[in-house]
């Protein structure tokens, strides 16, 4: 793949947990890492749930072989997210890695 392509930045998180400020145990996200991704968004499904229509949009980015990146992490996209679903790295070199994701807040940007 031409590294020119690779050119949209994005930022994975992982999730963690913090203190509040009363001291309650709270889950939170911090940044895992700020990469450079070639992003193609795959489908958008629609389909009626309970009466009303739900949405679901999967994308594919592919990074830079990143050691760590796991399913259950999500992705920050120009202020969406995206839940990762999957990491498939490339057989032939471990050049490249592509998260398969989920949107789960926002719209496609």
């Amino acid at each position: 793949m031409d590294i020119g392509r690779l050119n949209k930045r994005i930022t994975i998180q992982t999730q963690s947990t913090a203190y509040d400020e009363v001291g309650q145990l709270i889950d939170d996200w911090s940044t895992f890492a700020t990469v450079w991704a070639n992003i193609a968004h795959k489908s958008g499904i629609e389909s009626i749930k309970a009466e009303a229509v739900a949405s679901m949009v999967k994308a594919s980015f592919r990074i830079r072989y990143l050691a760590g990146v796991n399913a259950g992490m999500r992705i920050i996209f120009r202020g969406s997210q995206y839940q990762i679903l999957a990491v498939l790295a490339h057989v032939d070199d471990n050049r490249y890695v592509d998260l398969v994701a989920e949107l789960t807040n926002g719209v496609v940007p």
